[in-house]
């Protein structure tokens, strides 16, 4: 057992320090996985940590909690399985983070387009209603705004500046404000003030339609993470007693620990896709 933990030890090191410095001698080169890593950072608010800092994070937490498991516990194979869960655990919190923050701004976005109509009425160009956003819009969008304002006022370039507050909002609902606002930019017109307040009423009524479908669901989600979790609290609170634990140190315990997690995965993700509703999409993303 001293040999597989020295040998999981310098595993760990070694991809904390790729997480940390990357070779330079390698090419980069963007995979499935990191655009999906880094879509998931974008929209929980935290693009400006890499895919390979969470995946450093990841792997610390493995390492961590297997050890102080395979102390706890003296069984490898628990160990391992917790530290497995572990691992999953900072997934888990960003997408969390992801949801609760495009939850907050679909409750936001018709006060700031409501906000924007007005700016517009009283005679404000586009790209200013849109800098004022940063000091009277809605607390929770401020500083996306407060960003486009200094492009613009660096840059002159407003499709640019509009490009970039997606990709700090990294929401769809502001994927559809935006390119809103950019037609409306190019086509120009007197009703643009109109087509705000249109699409103002428009939001209004989307996010109380999913407010009530989201409520609805909980039931199925927190009954599905209920299942998941129950047996794996089961088996840590069997930790304590090391003679009844020892039993999964033998082959048939490996193959019912597999087993487990495995159908655990299988049905958490079935009671998922069960209730699951159609998320919404990025628009030119």
């Amino acid at each position: 057992m001293g040999a597989l933990i020295g040998l999981l030890t310098g595993i760990g090191f070694v991809f904390i320090g790729w997480a940390v410095a990357e070779p330079t001698w390698m090419p980069r080169r963007r995979s499935t996985k990191t655009h999906r890593l880094d879509d998931l950072l974008a929209r929980a608010g935290l693009s400006e940590i890499s895919p390979k800092s969470l995946l450093g994070v990841c792997t610390a937490s493995f390492l961590l909690v297997t050890f102080v498991m395979a102390a706890f516990s003296g069984v490898l194979v628990v160990a391992v399985v917790f530290g497995l869960l572990a691992a999953m655990l900072p997934i888990a919190v960003l997408r969390g983070r992801a949801t609760r923050r495009s939850r907050e701004f679909a409750t936001l976005w018709p006060d700031a387009v409501d906000n924007l109509a007005s700016a517009v009425r009283a005679g404000l160009s586009l790209p200013e209603a849109l800098q004022q956003l940063g000091e009277r819009g809605p607390i929770g969008l401020r500083q996306p705004f407060e960003a486009f304002a200094r492009d613009y006022q660096s840059t002159g370039r407003f499709h640019e500046s509009l490009d970039r507050l997606k990709v700090r909002l990294a929401d769809p609902v502001g994927d559809r404000v935006v390119e809103a606002l950019r037609i409306a930019r190019d086509v120009g017109g007197g009703d643009l003030g109109r087509m705000l307040r249109a699409l103002s009423g428009f939001l209004r009524d989307d996010a109380r339609t999913r407010g009530e479908l989201e409520s609805r669901q909980s039931w199925t989600v927190n009954g599905a993470r209920l299942a998941v979790a129950a047996p794996w609290i089961v088996l840590l609170v069997m930790s304590l007693q090391r003679d009844v634990v020892a039993q999964f140190a033998t082959g048939a315990g490996l193959v019912i620990l597999s087993g487990g997690a495995i159908l655990c995965v299988v049905a958490y993700r079935l009671m998922m896709w069960i209730g699951r509703f159609p998320a919404e999409r990025r628009i030119l993303a």
